[in-house]
């Protein structure tokens, strides 16, 4: 059942709309500035095939979660994600670990004890990435109704 959209000020949701005003232009320069270095006919396949990537990694079931997770929650260890991650299997929580670790995005640090204990953190690159991913997040909120200003 969906619940009740939030409820922000006015001041608020203006706030927010204009850092993504101000996203959005960022991307266009971005984007500008790497078409400046293209000196063949406009070609957007290599950029194309960058977004692919990067949200193939995204997208994945559970990858999402997983870093979502880490991000607001801070350090995990194992079963502390596995009691945050509703209805994920052991065995699927350490591959998607494996791969949030092979794709750099999360730290696999073992404390040799004893006990033994394994901790789970964001490396830089998996904290920016959260930033980045912050603004698209609260753009989809706003566009599917999730918040909304006063009435």
């Amino acid at each position: 059942m969906a619940s009740d959209p939030m409820r922000i000020t006015a001041s608020d949701l203006k706030k927010i709309e204009e850092a993504l005003e101000e996203v959005e232009g960022n991307g266009a320069m971005v984007r500008r500035l790497f078409g400046e270095y293209n000196n063949e006919e406009f070609d957007v396949s290599w950029e194309v095939d960058a977004a692919v990537e990067a949200f193939s990694i995204f997208s994945s079931k559970w990858a999402i979660e997983i870093l979502a997770t880490l991000y607001i929650a801070g350090d995990r260890r194992f079963n502390e994600m596995r009691k945050l991650l509703r209805g994920i299997s052991s065995r699927t929580l350490s591959d998607k670990l494996t791969t949030c670790v092979e794709n750099g995005l999360v730290d696999r640090i073992v404390d040799d004890g004893p006990p033994i204990r394994v901790i789970y953190r964001l490396t830089d690159h998996g904290r920016e990435a959260g930033r980045l991913l912050s603004p698209l997040v609260a753009y989809m909120k706003i566009q599917q109704g999730r918040v909304v200003g006063p009435n």
